[in-house]
């Protein structure tokens, strides 16, 4: 079972403050106006108006580009606080090496041989390796003794966050990393990971999870490249309702002294990545992803097993939607933007471009008499129809795959269901180009549309299960045109 919140287990007062010797750099999704007056960006994204005493800092900000500056000026310390704390900026820490206050627990169950190599890429650590009642623990043994591991075994299958509640009620050092028997870190992980932990608000670190290559099948090639672990290139903070809303527990570097209060839910055989990323954020500490740091996962290439496990995932959005409510809902559309998409799906850009301008005018006035404002206002209506229509397109591949496969079907005969069909496939189709993957566009399209449907069906199964539709439905909102200050 989770550990319930007990006082003092949240970032708080003085303890919270960054070092001053600690550089930050600007997010490279963050970007200011009205003279640097005002940043969009963040996690989740928002507008932001700065107070003009932070001009100065913000400018040196900028042009220190992502090496990062250290300013040790009390409001220059108060400006990375709030930056880092909105997902606009990231502390940049340089490595340091070893040896480092770290016990690796591996969840284990059977594969042996893939926790010989787990083993392997995390010698020279203290090791606990627990057993989650494999059907044969002798293979398990002898491999935990070859490499001087401690072992310890579960009487009945309890799960994975079980697993990993009991190897963390077992540490003794100051960090624990949460390491799966198929996932093998690469050499120096921890001298890039651990310096992250200067900040007191981070509470875990997650690296970068790709595939293990190397696999002749088309399926290899496109794990290679779309794993479902694989979180992307880009560094992050890790918080509900933000660019990266949540991070494996595959490999995750985590504070002792929070896991004895924020233990993984016991009752979720999946999804307790999730809901423990989740209520860490709930309570102020914060989950950063570091892509620099890449750890090999050995994937499953059998396309049923691939499949069916793709499904698997899609079956803990109904639990973790009754556990975190309104958090899961497949899109949160603005009526305004809803409106701007409807007239361009019915074929009339006049009124779509007249809502969009009504919009822009209304977001401009709010945004009172800041230079530039009208360009940042037509700029984040922009930005907001675009989001949506990606959102949108993204439900209809998952959550609402059967309406998504009718409008694939019937796209060249309806207007609205070409619309849909685009909104589907555009971003797919930026993913290839982007990422140019040792895949033709076709199978790569066809493949992953069969992985969101993979998804989308356990959802569809876990909602029925549980007699909830909060996965299944939208949530259209009001537009949120600007945020309060920071100073």
């Amino acid at each position: 079972m989770s550990t319930p919140h007990r006082p003092g287990t949240a970032p708080s007062g003085r303890r919270a403050a960054l070092p001053a010797d600690l550089p930050v750099a600007l997010d490279e999704g963050t970007s200011l106006w009205s003279g640097g007056r005002v940043a969009t960006g963040g996690a989740p994204w928002k507008v932001v108006r700065l107070g003009e005493a932070a001009g100065p800092h913000l400018a040196a900000l900028r042009r220190a580009g992502p090496r990062g500056l250290a300013d040790s000026s009390a409001i220059g310390r108060a400006l990375a606080r709030q930056l880092v704390d909105h997902g606009m900026a990231h502390p940049v820490p340089p490595p340091r090496p070893g040896p480092h206050p770290v016990t690796v627990v591996i969840p284990a169950y059977g594969r042996a041989a893939d926790l010989e190599r787990t083993l392997a890429a995390v010698e020279g650590l203290p090791v606990i390796v627990v057993d989650d009642c494999s059907p044969d623990p002798e293979p398990l043994r002898r491999a935990a003794a070859a490499h001087g591991a401690r072992l310890v075994r579960h009487s009945a299958n309890r799960g994975p966050a079980a697993a990993r509640n009991t190897g963390a009620r077992l540490a003794g050092t100051p960090f624990v990393a949460f390491v799966d028997s198929d996932c093998r870190p690469e050499r120096g992980w921890l001298d890039v990971l651990m310096p992250y932990f200067d900040d007191p608000k981070v509470a875990a670190v997650a690296p970068r999870v790709v595939a293990d290559g190397g696999g002749p099948g088309v399926l290899a090639r496109y794990e290679a490249v779309r794993s479902a672990l694989d979180m992307g290139a880009r560094q992050a903070l890790v918080r509900p309702g933000a660019r990266l809303g949540f991070v494996p527990t595959a490999t995750l570097l985590v504070r002792t002294r929070v896991l004895r209060h924020v233990g993984f839910d016991e009752r979720l055989r999946l999804g307790e990545d999730v809901d423990f990323v989740w209520r860490l954020a709930d309570l102020g500490w914060h989950v950063r992803y570091q892509p620099q740091v890449r750890v090999a996962h050995t994937p499953r290439l059998r396309p049923s097993a691939w499949a069916r496990r793709r499904h698997e995932y899609g079956t803990s959005a109904a639990a973790l939607a009754q556990r975190h409510p309104g958090r899961l809902v497949p899109a949160r559309p603005s009526a305004w933007n809803l409106a701007v998409l409807a007239c361009l799906a019915a074929g009339h850009p006049v009124p779509a471009a007249a809502c969009a301008a009504a919009t822009t005018a209304l977001l401009a006035r709010r945004l009172g008499g800041l230079p530039g404002r009208w360009g940042l206002s037509a700029a984040i209506v922009g930005k907001g129809v675009l989001a949506d229509a990606a959102a949108l397109g993204h439900a209809l591949r998952r959550e609402w795959w059967p309406l998504g496969l009718a409008c694939l079907a019937a796209g060249g005969r309806r207007r609205t269901a070409r619309a849909a069909a685009a909104a589907m496939l555009a971003p797919i189709a930026l993913e290839w180009v982007t990422g140019r993957p040792a895949v033709d566009p076709l199978r790569y399209a066809v493949l992953r549309l069969a992985e969101d449907v993979a998804y989308g069906s356990g959802v569809t199964a876990s909602a029925l299960r549980h007699r909830s539709w909060e996965p299944l439905l939208p949530r259209p909102r009001l537009p949120r045109l600007a945020q309060r200050p920071a100073r």
